[in-house]
């Protein structure tokens, strides 16, 4: 089994004079700065051709491309004072560059952004685990999961049942943690880094104490900080069962996502309108297709079960909270205006050279 490894830089703490360290067991996990350059081995991806066909078409993504923007991300991360423990594999830097379309400054942003808001919502995201019995009720309970296999355009389909979410025995960090542990297992996969996804989601038993979960601060800046932060490519949006009562809360959440979304999102009246638009194969029977959910269910948890120790591991990443401005720790979406180079820090994004792009 391949091990996730780790740069682990050198970091002095507020009045310490030590450098971060670490428990001997964790050692073959981190990638020391003085071995750097002779662990990192070329990019050797398990893209299909078409896949690769994709990426160079819609994100700039070449051979020549890739190397220059995983050696410049790779220095950049070694160098970054704000960064003290971070992944070094290529896929993990490279869902943040095909996220960003290989702009390296705008990666660079996301990925330092994904790694402040993990440990300053540590209580939420992270202790990934698939294990933890809430989230294996939600797992086992169909809250949330993929179809097995790919349309015919190679995306995965999330299939979303928020009514199994009872809002009097689970609370907002649950929430967080299960979206967490779902969505991070699935961008392990490069094939759906570049394919992307469909959601597909069933409004069915949600109901009114659903909006005492989140305040509307949280709410703006879950979904500001998810479309810009989070590396996921969100090909279409299909939503069934919308309870009229909350249709208002609907147009008000459509409001806070970006135009490129709004118009992948389609809101159908029922199930059968939904099928007369949508790939039926790729739902389960219960919802027009031909594999029953449980079924579904079960083969997911054997992809969660497969990523489990990589998404714990994660927590091993860390980042300077003193060189980050408060507004930026709290996820506020005024730091997202800000971009990168907010902070006292005078290290700033896009510091290398420009990415040739063939």
């Amino acid at each position: 089994m391949a091990v996730t490894r780790f740069l682990t830089l050198p970091h002095r703490a507020e009045g310490q004079g030590r450098e971060l360290t670490h428990r001997p067991t964790d050692l073959p996990r981190i990638l020391q700065k003085h071995s750097y350059s002779k662990m990192c081995p070329s990019y050797n991806g398990p893209l299909s051709a078409a896949t690769l066909q994709i990426a160079r078409d819609e994100l700039r993504e070449t051979d020549s491309s890739r190397e220059q923007a995983l050696q410049q991300i790779k220095d950049w991360v070694r160098m970054n004072p704000r960064i003290i423990s971070c992944r070094q594999d290529d896929s993990f830097f490279l869902r943040f560059l095909r996220f960003k379309k290989f702009s390296i400054p705008m990666a660079q942003e996301a990925l330092e952004r994904y790694l402040l808001l993990r440990q300053t919502i540590s209580q939420a995201f992270h202790n990934l685990d698939c294990h933890l019995p809430r989230m294996e009720y939600l797992i086992n309970n169909g809250y949330m999961f993929a179809s097995p296999g790919r349309d015919k355009q190679g995306r995965r389909w999330l299939i979303a049942r928020p009514g199994v979410f009872d809002p009097y025995k689970f609370i907002n960090e649950d929430m967080c943690r299960i979206h967490g542990i779902i969505y991070e297992t699935l961008m392990e996969d490069e094939e759906n880094q570049v394919r992307g996804f469909v959601h597909f989601a069933d409004g069915a038993g949600v109901s009114f104490p659903y909006l005492t979960l989140f305040t509307p601060k949280e709410a703006v800046r879950i979904v500001k900080n998810g479309e810009r932060t989070l590396p996921m490519r969100h090909k279409e949006v299909h939503v069934i069962n919308v309870p009229q009562s909350l249709k208002y809360v609907l147009d008000w959440g459509m409001t806070l996502i970006s135009d490129k979304i709004k118009e992948r999102v389609k809101i159908y009246t029922s199930i059968e309108e939904a099928l007369k638009q949508v790939d039926s194969s790729m739902l389960p029977k219960e919802y027009g297709g031909t594999m029953p959910m449980a079924e579904m269910i079960e083969l997911f948890k054997q992809e969660l079960e497969a990523k489990r120790q990589t998404l714990i591991d994660n927590d091993k990443m860390e980042v300077c909270l003193d060189l980050f401005p408060e507004n930026a720790k709290a996820g506020a979406v005024s730091a997202l205006k800000a971009g990168c180079n907010q902070g006292q820090s005078n290290f700033h994004c896009g510091s290398f050279r420009k990415l040739e792009v063939d």
